[in-house]
């Protein structure tokens, strides 16, 4: 077993989630998945430790110990298992990175160049899409179908969309509430050949059969790695295969273009496909929830022609609604230290694990939802089976599941739980997702997360509709915490104040105002009599989230990027309380994160005389930066020649490249006979090593570059970078002028040395 498996085995995830808020800051820790949920190729049940939507690309990170690189260290089973996996993500289309334990702990800042390296030093992190239950199929009769009223206002919506000479448009609504009906019954109204594009077979395979449902008139074909039927009116594919055989298509082939997990549309292969093709209307498809920053997803589709959330899902009838009881415990957590999203595992053991509050989930079982299907998320592997056992004690029907159980065991359990014979599943992660049954009426939130999206994965797996289900009941365990570690809990994720024991937290607003109505008159509602809740009950609740309060703020990282003074700058006006933050969250007792409203990013720039730097004025800046470079020695232009040189496409160059150019500038110089440097200048003086002549280049030259924020050194990869929001927009004429500007300073300079 990994050690990021074991009971204790989120401590290897810990590190990585510091390194990470480290490179990036502490609020976009929120994007990281954790245990990311996936079937390899052989449909076996998989887990990514991170996984990570950036940019539209999916990021898959794993977290190793040392054996699991060295194929003699450890068993053949699992090393070839290890490598099927990763093969997986890979055919997925996800980019895979790999760490060590070992390597994080003695190398850290290689951790974090690196991670800077391969997400980008100004990564577009998204949400990773809302995880709603899928409602259960049914057969369907195209012809007689009755859309649901969001389906019909989305449809209307787009052809509002069309007549206004649209031709392009987003449709953002959570799984299960049919958005593929949506864009197939839009399809077929227009009445075009049609191309749908997905990244999974599956998913090809899924909206072939929504086509033959709903549209059985025309031909259906489909085109995958296996299956290339590229001549039918509807052809259903695979973004990959259509991607690497665009000449087997005209570009005006199809009239109607359907992009499946439209979040993925910026990444290059869906990039190369919507350049390709001219569809008179192109529609993305996508549950992305409002959370996420859909920057690079609105460029492309430019407008959201119908949204569907998870609180709309239910007031609209597609999702059971929800009520909720808060059960207070005694579990002290505001000395738990946590890292942005998680708390620390062995701290969160030492708080949790206790008898009292394992008896008390058990009692509140006993007192509350006897006779109901329920099922308890707990903390770890060992606190499901401890809070099994103590529902078996009592006589109550219980089993623990877990991802180490066979798949065969789990289904059984599963199975068991769905006919009544087991009343109550105690579970670890593994029923977050991919598990199908309506019929659960209670949850109980006994394990603290601070995860906005683990918490929805839980929410989900009883939100689905069942025959007779009124509702779900979610219980929610409320730990003593400070305003910075508390747990995600129902109200808490709904920014919902006021608590009253068993109210309506998700309903359709109809049903919402009559029990309201209800509450005022201080009368019990009628789906809660076989409940013993008081109507008078009433709580206010601290809905504080300090990373929602970050959102939209600016870290003291980021406002280091956004002025033109050094970054030593800012840490010795912040300590001297020159610079306020707006926000100062403790992550630990020896580390704070800051962050600055924008308006007061503006003061202090006002203030102290600083210039603004933002990417649409960058590249202006560097490029006034090279007309007015001053020179108290000949290494700025020799840098910025050395850089245009060798210089990738994305402005990275080897410091021991420059180092060369350094060299044999000077060398060339004086084996000419001309004047080297000034006599004090290594360079002059001659006999310098490459480490000295690093030494220097990242002294002298390098540092005026980057207190202005246009370079970058990595520094365990020896590696120097261009602010990309500079490099990308350099033309060949401005680096023609950088090339020339270079040689008239260096000219000017060596005149008026030797003078």
């Amino acid at each position: 077993m990994d050690i990021q498996r074991s009971a204790s085995g989120s401590i290897a995830e810990d590190l990585f989630i510091e390194l990470f808020s480290e490179a990036f800051g502490a609020e976009k820790a929120g994007y990281l998945y954790s245990q990311y949920h996936f079937y390899d190729i052989y449909q076996n049940s998989r887990y990514a430790d991170f996984l990570l939507e950036s940019s539209g690309r999916r990021v898959a990170i794993e977290i190793d110990d040392e054996g699991s690189h060295h194929k003699s260290l450890v068993a053949s089973g699992k090393f070839y298992d290890d490598l099927l996996k990763q093969n997986s993500m890979i055919h997925m289309g996800w980019d895979v990175y790999r760490w060590a334990v070992r390597q994080m702990q003695l190398q850290p800042e290689t951790v974090k160049d690196e991670l800077r390296v391969f997400l980008g030093s100004q990564p577009c992190f998204q949400e990773v899409e809302d995880h709603l239950p899928v409602q259960r199929g049914r057969a369907l009769d195209g012809a007689s179908l009755e859309l649901k009223e969001h389906q019909k206002e989305a449809l209307e919506a787009l052809r509002s969309m069309r007549e206004r000479r649209e031709t392009i448009a987003l449709l953002c609504h959570a799984t299960g509430a049919g958005k593929t009906w949506t864009a197939v019954m839009d399809a077929k109204r227009c009445g075009g050949r049609t191309l749908f594009l997905a990244h999974t077979n599956e998913l090809v395979d899924q909206a072939a059969r929504t086509f033959r449902d709903l549209w059985p008139a025309v031909t259906l074909g489909r085109y995958t790695e296996r299956v290339k039927q590229p001549g039918a009116h509807v052809v259903c594919g695979s973004v990959q295969s259509v991607a690497l055989h665009l000449e087997q298509f005209k570009d005006n082939a199809f009239d109607y273009l359907i992009i499946d997990e439209a979040h993925h549309a910026a990444a290059d292969t869906y990039q190369k496909v919507l350049t390709y093709f001219k569809p008179k209307f192109t529609l993305g498809l996508t549950a992305t929830p409002e959370r996420m920053d859909g920057k690079s997803i609105l460029e492309i589709f430019k407008n959201t022609a119908h949204k569907l959330d998870i609180q709309t899902a239910v007031e609209l009838g597609e999702l059971t609604p929800v009520r909720c009881i808060r059960i207070h415990t005694n579990i002290d957590l505001t000395k738990v230290r946590f890292n942005s999203v998680r708390y620390n595992i062995r701290d969160l053991e030492t708080k949790i694990y206790v008898p009292e509050r394992n008896r008390l989930i058990v009692d509140t079982w006993l007192q509350y939802a006897q006779g109901r299907r329920t099922v308890v998320f707990c903390a770890s592997v060992w606190h499901a089976e401890e809070i099994a056992a103590l529902f078996q004690r009592e006589g109550i029907s219980a089993a623990a599941v877990s991802g180490g159980m066979k798949r065969s065991e789990r289904e059984a359990f599963q199975d068991k739980f769905a006919g009544r014979e087991i009343q109550v599943l105690c579970a670890c992660d593994l029923l977050n997702e991919g598990w199908d049954c309506p019929e659960v009426e209670v949850l109980f939130m006994a394990r603290p997360t601070m995860s906005r999206v683990l918490y929805i994965q839980q929410l989900g797996r009883g939100m689905r509709r069942y025959e007779g289900k009124e509702s779900l009941m979610v219980f929610d365990f409320v730990d003593n915490a400070s305003q910075y570690n508390m747990p995600m809990s129902l109200h808490r994720l709904f920014k919902l104040r006021k608590y009253r024991a068993g109210e309506l937290v998700l309903s359709p607003k109809d049903k919402r105002t009559a029990e309201a109505e209800l509450y005022a008159r201080w009368e019990k509602p009628a789906a809660l009599l076989d409940w013993p809740v008081d109507a008078t009950d009433y709580e206010l609740v601290d809905i504080f989230n300090w990373q929602e309060e970050a959102e939209g703020m600016i870290s003291q990282m980021e406002f280091v990027r956004r002025v033109n003074v050094q970054s030593e700058t800012i840490e010795r006006y912040v300590r001297e309380g020159k610079l306020i933050p707006d926000l100062a969250v403790p992550m630990s007792e020896h580390r704070v994160f800051k962050y600055f409203k924008e308006e007061s990013l503006k003061k202090y720039a006002r203030q102290y005389g600083w210039t603004l730097i933002d990417d649409s004025n960058r590249k202006d800046l560097f490029m006034d930066m090279i007309r007015k470079m001053d020179m108290s020695y000949s290494y700025k232009p020799v840098l910025v020649k050395a850089i245009l040189r060798y210089a990738d496409e994305k402005g990275r160059v080897r410091l021991e490249d420059i180092a060369d150019h350094f060299r044999a500038f000077y060398e060339e110089r004086r084996t000419a006979g001309l004047v080297v440097e000034k006599a004090n200048s290594i360079f002059a003086k001659g006999n310098y090593t490459n480490s000295e002549a690093q030494r220097n280049i990242l002294t002298n030259p390098f540092k005026r570059f980057e207190d202005m924020q246009m370079l970058r050194h990595t520094r365990t990869l020896g590696i120097i970078q261009v602010d990309e929001a500079v490099w990308k927009k350099l033309g060949a004429e401005e680096k023609s002028e950088i090339e020339r500007i270079c040689e008239e300073k260096l000219a000017g300079y060596y005149r008026r040395l030797v003078l």
